[in-house]
């Protein structure tokens, strides 16, 4: 592996403090201009870096919150499991209201407090120690998901294939070698080369500040476009398959990922390209029968009329609605591909197969 692909690949996105006690992260509203590392100590601010997307990417965000619970844990002066145990309740309520669409927040979490519980009446030194066990697991278990997806998806291209991506989930957003970006990587490390194009992703340019950095910075061949250039560049015969992230996967297929993605799957399937999702099981949500019922998250107006702007672009009075996701639909979608394997039309028997333990 070049010094520059690991550079990039091996990205120390979220850790644990040296004090376990606090949480560090790159702040990735910061890029591609600046590389700043935040410590985050209080329970406000592991919210907000979640909230404003200082952390952004379902399995980051995972990461970062079990990280954070445990880190917060730590602080605690309590002895007692009991109170121990209603305490992390209410903490971890309020780190999964940070962002309501992203699974991985609420699986990690749920995954953390399990660990709670499953030691109810131990001393909390005992439960402290079971707790920081997990949330390393949970970091380790992500790395090894992200190259298992990576090799999956890299079955799905060749060499030279162009490929168009939408927001990001590169390293930055995962672990190592990302979902959606993970097979360009892998790719790159055995001497494949690719031609990628990179939507920008509005309001929030995750893939013009984030996607088309990692991917320039690893030697990669990118091409940031627009949004709305997606069709020119795939009615050109320039785009072979579409790779795209998800926060969450109903149980019929159909896929939360970054507003603007259903856009791209509309096209994709107009001009006969495959449409593929890239994500792990942790983002499957079998309680979840379809996309109506994925809440979306509402976010803040001025992130269309003012930011990045010297300026604001439209006067204050303009209405705006800037929904942070919306719903691919399953029919759309030619494959979802997981550390487990490729999964496949009819997706309400191919991903429950996937949580079978005979399967």
């Amino acid at each position: 592996m070049s010094a520059e692909l690991k550079q990039v690949t091996h990205i120390d996105n979220v850790r644990l403090g040296e004090d376990e006690k606090s949480v560090v992260i790159i702040d990735q509203t910061q890029l591609p201009n600046r590389t700043e590392y935040l410590t985050l100590r209080t329970a406000e601010e592991m919210y907000d870096a979640i909230k404003l997307l200082q952390v952004r990417g379902a399995p980051a965000i995972g990461i970062c919150a079990a990280y954070s619970i445990y880190a917060l844990a730590r602080q605690w002066e309590v002895q007692d499991s009991a109170a121990f145990a209603e305490k992390f309740h209410g903490q971890k309520e309020y780190l999964n209201s940070s962002r309501p669409t992203a699974v991985n927040l609420s699986w990690a979490l749920n995954r953390m407090e399990g660990v709670v519980a499953a030691n109810t009446g131990k001393p909390v030194t005992e439960i402290l120690d079971s707790l920081g066990k997990e949330c390393r697991a949970i970091h380790e278990e992500d790395i090894a998901m992200c190259r298992a997806i990576s090799e999956h998806g890299l079955s799905l291209i060749k060499e030279g294939d162009g490929i168009l991506t939408h927001c990001n989930a590169g390293p930055l957003a995962t672990s190592r070698y990302g979902t959606a970006l993970g097979p360009l990587f892998l790719g790159k490390e055995r001497g494949m080369n690719f031609r990628v194009f990179s939507d920008e992703t509005r309001p929030l340019l995750q893939g013009a500040r984030l996607t088309s950095y990692e991917l320039q910075k690893a030697g990669i061949d990118v091409t940031l476009i627009c949004d709305n250039m997606a069709s020119i560049v795939m009615k050109n015969g320039w785009v072979q398959a579409c790779f795209v992230g998800c926060d969450r996967v109903a149980a019929n297929g159909d896929a939360a990922n970054k507003i603007g993605t259903s856009g791209v799957a509309i096209l994709a399937k107009h001009y006969g390209i495959p449409f593929y999702v890239l994500g792990p099981t942790s983002t499957i949500d079998l309680n979840c029968p379809d996309g109506d019922h994925i809440p979306i998250e509402l976010r803040d107006p001025d992130e269309i009329r003012e930011k990045w702007y010297a300026e604001p672009m439209a006067l204050p009075e303009v209405k705006c609605y800037n929904p942070a996701f919306d719903v691919t639909d399953h029919t759309l979608i030619a494959g979802i591909v997981t550390e487990k394997g490729i999964c496949r039309a009819p997706y309400t028997e191919s991903l429950a197969a996937l949580f079978d333990e005979k399967h």
